[in-house]
């Protein structure tokens, strides 16, 4: 795969000389498809406004991308935040191409051509899937298995929904119930995610793609009394810790420490995230709403920001990127670049039981001392949940700031 990503990243810098390019972006609304294997493609929406701006569609979100460039004979498309882009020919209304992630070395198969719809409607659903699914993905490995609590609306055969974990959600999926056949995909400019299922009236069985590097068998039952544990017991301090401790850098080389006189007699959240994930995202957009309109109150944040980019200079570049595009005010710290890794991650802040998920946030007192640990962030996709989140993230942060 890094051969396949080197060849291309050459091809594409012949391609990027400066010259008139012909074929521009028609406005239309397109389905774009994203090679999975030989056999499965995942596709998705997205409207092209002008040659210059187009919007992605996935369920209820809106992604609007304006970087938009054309090079000699090539598009480059950017969506927002994110360093993951496509790139691709124009000929006869049609686009042809790739999605590329340089620092993972992850190149799929892009191709694009005018459709309003995401999944062809074939035949009449034979079932209807609203409600609540208690879900397992990979059901027969110890080690890989995890639970997942399934939340679906179904309208004919359109669904939208998604599927909620201990530590997250998978966001906005969109698709088509086709007779007994369940599709439902998602894209928002660095994870492709596409899961196909077999269904019944009270089971289904299928698979979940993660763009083409990765795949996993899943179970679910209708359920709708199942919930999933509770966030805020799966992180913790350790056995002989009470305070949490940490000196990392900001975009200027100075070293943050909570040890700071700026973090004393404040409530202070501490959330570890990567400018690469987009649970991250969705946080950091609630945080950098909220900060906006508390900021005057005893209240800090700080975020930790684990990236897996290779370089220091980059993973700040991509820090940089994010707080522009969201407009966040508070202190993103880079935490640890060239990985991603939980344990690595865990290593540097030993007083945690484990980093289980990004995000994850630490609630702290004005006296230091840690109140809450909540682990992952279950998002706008997840409807109700989201809300409940919003009212008790209020209660809570107004409960320490009234202490």
């Amino acid at each position: 795969m890094k051969k396949i990503v080197a060849v291309l990243l050459i091809l594409l810098s012949f391609s990027c000389k400066k010259g008139d390019y012909v074929n521009k972006l028609e406005v239309g609304t397109y389905r774009a498809t994203l090679k999975v294997n030989d056999s499965v493609k995942l596709p998705f929406r997205f409207e092209v406004i002008s040659e210059n701006q187009l919007k992605i569609f996935n369920a209820e979100e809106v992604i609007e991308v304006d970087e938009i460039t054309y090079k000699n004979d090539s598009i480059y498309i950017k969506t927002p935040v994110f360093e993951g882009f496509i790139v691709a020919k124009i000929k006869d209304n049609r686009l042809l191409g790739s999605f590329v992630k340089t620092n993972l070395n992850r190149v799929m198969p892009f191709e694009a051509f005018k459709n309003k719809t995401r999944f062809d409607v074939i035949e009449e659903p034979m079932h209807d899937i609203s409600g609540s699914w208690e879900t397992v993905f990979s059901p027969n490995s110890e080690d890989d298995r995890y639970i997942a609590k399934g939340v679906f609306e179904q309208r004919g055969n359109q669904v939208t929904g998604t599927f909620r974990t201990t530590t997250g959600d998978y966001r906005y999926l969109e698709g088509v119930m086709n007779g007994a056949d369940l599709k439902l995909s998602t894209f928002d400019g660095t994870h492709a995610f596409l899961f196909t299922a077999k269904v019944n009236d009270s089971s289904m069985s299928g698979t979940f793609f993660s763009g083409n590097h990765f795949q996993e068998p899943f179970v679910a039952k209708r359920n709708d009394l199942f919930e999933l544990p509770k966030a805020d017991s799966l992180t913790f301090l350790n056995e002989g810790y009470d305070k949490i401790n940490f000196s990392f850098p900001d975009a200027s080389g100075n070293m943050v420490s909570m040890a700071d006189d700026r973090f004393k007699n404040k409530v202070v959240l501490i959330q570890i995230m990567g400018t690469w994930c987009p649970n991250c995202l969705d946080e950091s957009k609630y945080y950098a709403s909220y900060y906006k309109e508390n900021q005057n109150q005893d209240l800090k944040i700080i975020a930790l920001a684990f990236e897996y980019v290779k370089t220091e200079e980059a993973a700040f570049k991509n820090i940089k990127r994010l707080k522009d595009n969201v407009g966040i005010e508070y202190p993103i710290l880079l935490a640890q670049y060239g990985s991603s890794s939980k344990e690595k991650a865990q290593e540097k802040l030993p007083m945690l039981n484990h980093v289980l998920s990004y995000p994850t946030t630490i609630f702290i007192d004005k006296k230091g001392t840690v109140r809450k640990i909540h682990t992952g962030f279950n998002g706008p996709a997840t409807g109700e949940m989201f809300t409940e989140f919003k009212t008790e993230f209020n209660t809570f942060v107004n409960q320490l700031l009234n202490e």
